[in-house]
């Protein structure tokens, strides 16, 4: 914190001293933002994720303004892939994360810059050289398996295969450099908008006597384990060699930005001038181009069909915005007071008041952006045929709030796609409700999504034909072990079936339950049975004819592969075969 400290005064007595530069050439602060791309091996041993950034930077060109002296500040943010547990016969390959998952990283440098003019268009090139502290991400990962001791009892090993090997406290400092260049558009004659492009790296192994990189230490893989394998020693799949990688900070980044420009004067028009040049600055003064751009409050991602609304001076227009946010621009609007406000989903955006001064400026358009902040996330769906993949329009659809048991309809548009919006923290149901047709009961869930950074959730839903000896299998109905009781989630799953029975009131099923191989067969067979009788009862007493019904319990006798008794088979290949399915016997 004290060099951290330091290093703000430093900053602050530079922006200081280029203030009270005396030369004729421009002084100019900016801030910028946008995309960090790692590469090399800060994307490969860092685990690395594109991230963001954002900082200020300050240059002081000389006479002439083409070369100067700048400053750059910067933070930087990289998060890491986070792996899933995964899983294999007879054990799993873990990740436990210490502290946050991500790379975080201040940047402070100094060096010369380099300016090139025509007209309102300037491209500066810019090397600086400085500090960066660094604060890295803390994690290990781990095979845990079981095996069977001499007794017969199970016994349950863990062995570390990678872990990061940093300082305790996961910082460090080190030399760092910045190159780039910066692509400028002047607004007017203080302010400018800019693109620029840049290359970041930090320099050294050790700094203050302490390992400046990221580092991290694993033992090589020699034979890869696989779902099905069985493992028997961890060293079987990896060597006894453990070597240690470390890796820099290197990154591009990519980024937009304004600035501003003191002191640079602009020649006066003449009252009374009547030459084309002076008519012509007159109609770029009086009239204006306004696009409207509405954006995400939380993700700051484009918003697309949001109903846009401007009155003002001779005015009321309304549009909806594209998939790029905007709507539509509005041409040849005179100075005055205008107000715009958008609307989405019941949820309007604070009002936006444009005033003359917002039309003092050289450009020819004005842009601006409004913030839409609805707290729900967004489904986006699609209803697709079965047999042939295409979507179908026109789709009836039923969102249910597994909670609240609160419906909502919607049919599908020409595209085929739906859309709901969803509250937070909370699981949903999706089924195709139309005559003549039916679809798996989806399951949808914003647990554990983040707004600030998720706002959609996708969704594609098949949507399959009734047709006589045709038959499905019901995803997503469960029973508990060695019980036939529907339970609460298998009963949402029912309801849409009830549903189907009632649209199609010529429609008689069977509907089965099957087991896996394992345990005794004739026992599986009543059991099977059993769990047939309770979804069959389940459907009567929800209004469905019995003559309408028949339960048929197949236990293991249908196996859909070939783990049938005293077959070695994993877990995903026994649940395969433990289904309820329905078959159409009348339609």
């Amino acid at each position: 914190m004290k060099r951290f400290l330091l290093t703000l005064m430093l900053l602050s007595v530079t922006i200081l001293a280029i203030a009270q530069q005396k030369e004729k050439g421009d002084l100019q602060i900016g801030i910028q933002g946008g995309a960090s791309l790692p590469i090399s091996t800060y994307k490969s041993i860092g685990e690395t994720k594109v991230g963001y950034y954002s900082g200020f930077f300050v240059d002081k060109y000389f006479s002439g303004n083409k070369f100067g002296l700048g400053i750059d500040a910067r933070y930087i943010y990289n998060s890491i892939n986070r792996q899933d547990t995964f899983r294999f016969e007879n054990g799993y390959i873990s990740t436990d994360y210490i502290n946050k998952t991500r790379f975080q990283d201040y940047l402070f440098t100094f060096g010369p810059s380099y300016k090139y003019s025509i007209d309102r268009f300037h491209i500066e090139a810019y090397i600086r050289g400085g500090l960066m502290m660094q604060y890295f991400p803390e994690y290990t990962q781990s095979v845990t398996y079981e095996e069977r001791d001499p007794t017969g009892g199970l016994i349950t090993n863990t062995q570390d295969i990678m872990s990061t090997v940093n300082d305790a406290s996961n910082r460090a400092n080190s030399w760092a450099g910045v190159g780039g260049l910066r692509f400028n558009y002047m607004l007017n004659k203080h302010f400018a908008l800019f693109g620029h492009v840049d290359y970041v790296q930090t320099f050294g192994e050790k700094f203050g006597g302490k390992s400046s990189q990221f580092a991290i230490e694993r033992i090589e893989e020699t034979n890869p384990i696989l779902e099905t394998t069985s493992v028997k020693s961890v060293w079987d799949h990896y060597g006894d060699v453990r070597e240690i990688k470390q890796t820099p900070h290197k990154t591009v980044q990519a980024g937009l930005g304004v600035k501003y420009i003191f002191g640079k004067k602009k020649s006066p028009i003449v009252i009374g001038d009547n030459s084309p040049k002076y008519d012509e600055e007159v109609k770029k003064i009086v009239l204006k181009d306004l696009q409207i751009i509405v954006k995400d409050k939380q993700t700051n991602l484009a918003l697309s069909g949001v109903t846009v609304s401007i009155e003002g001076v001779n005015i009321n227009d309304k549009s909806i915005t594209d998939a790029n946010g905007q709507a539509a621009k509005v041409s040849s609007i005179k100075p005055g007071q205008y107000q715009i406000v958008g609307e989405k989903n019941g949820i309007k955006t604070p009002i936006l008041t444009l005033t003359e001064a917002d039309f003092q400026a050289s450009s020819a358009v004005i842009f601006k952006e409004i913030y839409h902040d609805d707290p729900r996330f967004t489904l986006i769906g699609e209803t697709f045929d079965c047999a042939t993949a295409q979507n179908l329009s026109g789709i009836n659809t039923v969102l249910t709030h597994t909670g609240s048991k609160v419906n909502a309809n919607q049919t599908s548009d020409a595209e085929g796609k739906f859309i709901y919006q969803l509250d937070a923290q909370s699981d949903f149901t999706v089924v195709a409700n139309q005559q003549g047709k039916y679809s798996q009961t989806e399951i949808v869930s914003t647990k554990g999504l983040d707004r600030s950074q998720t706002l959609y959730v996708t969704l594609k839903l098949g949507v399959c034909e009734l047709v006589e000896n045709g038959k499905w299998v019901l995803k997503n109905i469960h029973y508990d072990f060695d019980k036939s009781d529907i339970r609460p989630d298998a009963a949402v799953i029912l309801d849409n079936v009830v549903a189907v029975m009632k649209q199609n009131p010529t429609l008689r099923i069977e509907l089965s339950s099957h087991t896996d191989s394992r345990g005794n067969d004739n026992y599986n067979l009543k059991l099977s049975q059993r769990r047939a009788d309770s979804a069959v009862d389940y459907l009567i007493a929800n209004g469905i004819a019995r003559n309408r019904l028949v339960a048929r319990g197949y236990g293991e006798t249908r196996l859909l592969n070939h783990c049938g008794n005293g077959a070695s088979c994993s877990e995903q290949q026994h649940q395969e075969n433990r289904r309820t399915e329905i078959k159409v016997l009348e339609f």
